[in-house]
């Protein structure tokens, strides 16, 4: 029997209002309170950065100030965004029993496949790219990512509807690397939109359409419209403006590598990159004081990244590696584009010269 699904749609929205919703469905969701939810949504101009990402290397803070873009910190991870009134957002917010899939990866295999199967609709060829993009030809039209919150799965992805790519370099600081990988010569060039395949943008709620019948016919599911309830915008409304809405929120990890005796390692491997911040202590710089870790990669639950760094204080340099493996190996989490190894070569990249 196919499971019910509310359907909403919070359209336009200042991307930290957004984002504060995001907390608050999943949260209500795990408390029983709303039911397995599609939502989608839409921003104005908007950057918005992964959950670990330092923000002042992934965004041009200056040219967003102004040009009215709003700066937004995801509760996800991934990496940094452009959003606009061109593209539609989607998420999935459900128990972990409704699929009955306990895995993120497979999760989020299925939900990909989905989504692709609903854009096809369109009359383009949406392929699922592992381990979270929908491609057309090789070139992305949506990302997607998520996590586990105890029993409760957030998912989340985008729609390229019609974008100006030009807003998006002028807005984000897109690394280098990242295009020579795919030997692309700019950012605009890794991304299409539905415009642009089909010749003209399609209507949103044709697109809000297709994708819940993907939905519907791949996972099994029997998406309804429904209400956005009163508590759900009372707590987003709290979340907002005590804590995602602030600066100190979305600033919270900004130039991580400007302080004095910053130790920096990175490593990128097939599921992203992770940077690595060390403070060492002690007279020969022998134990570590502090670690700040960075990255367009997935965990779950997001706390994970913060009882690792938590994890590595006060441990010796030449026992750092072994500490990391032990934590993962003790940890209850889900690495859906990391390992701990990746961890473990950024960190112990930092601090290598001190170990030599």
């Amino acid at each position: 029997m196919a499971k019910p699904f509310r359907v909403i749609d919070t359209g336009i929205r200042d991307g930290r209002r957004q984002i504060a919703f995001d907390q608050a469905m999943i949260d209500l969701r795990k408390a029983g309170k709303i039911p397995d939810t599609v939502r989608f949504l839409r921003f104005p101009p908007t950057a918005l950065i992964g959950r670990h990402q330092a923000l002042s290397r992934e965004i041009k803070i200056g040219y967003c100030r102004a040009n009215r873009i709003g700066v937004v910190r995801r509760i996800t991870g991934g990496g940094t965004i452009y959003f606009d009134e061109g593209q539609l957002g989607w998420e999935l917010a459900f128990d972990r029993a409704t699929l009955g899939i306990a895995s993120l990866a497979d999760l989020a295999r299925e939900i990909c496949e989905a989504a692709a199967a609903g854009l096809s609709r369109l009359g383009v060829n949406a392929k699922y790219r592992p381990r979270n993009d929908i491609e057309v030809d090789g070139r992305k039209i949506s990302g997607t990512g998520g996590f586990f919150d105890e029993n409760t799965l957030f998912y989340q992805g985008t729609v390229l509807v019609d974008m100006n790519a030009a807003d998006m370099i002028a807005a984000l600081n897109v690394p280098e690397a990242k295009l020579a990988k795919r030997a692309l010569d700019s950012a605009a060039q890794r991304v299409v939109t539905l415009k642009e395949l089909l010749g003209a943008a399609p209507a949103i709620e044709a697109i809000q359409g297709v994708l819940l019948e993907g939905f519907s016919e791949r996972l099994g599911i029997a998406p309804a419209r429904g209400a956005i309830t009163r508590e759900e915008e009372a707590l987003a409304a709290r979340y907002h403006d005590e804590e995602i809405g602030t600066e100190a929120f979305v600033a919270g990890i900004d130039d991580p590598g400007a302080g004095e005796g910053v130790l920096e390692g990175s490593h990128t491997g097939a599921g992203g990159t992770v940077t690595a911040y060390v403070r060492l202590e002690g007279p020969a710089r022998e134990r570590v004081r502090e670690v700040l870790i960075t990255g367009d990669f997935f965990v779950t639950p997001p706390r994970t990244v913060f009882d690792l760094e938590a994890a590595l204080r006060n441990v010796p340099v030449a026992q750092v590696g072994g500490a990391i493996e032990r934590f993962f190996s003790e940890a209850k989490v889900g690495l859906l584009t990391v390992s701990a190894a990746d961890f473990r070569a950024a960190i112990e990249s930092a601090v290598a010269a001190v170990k030599a």
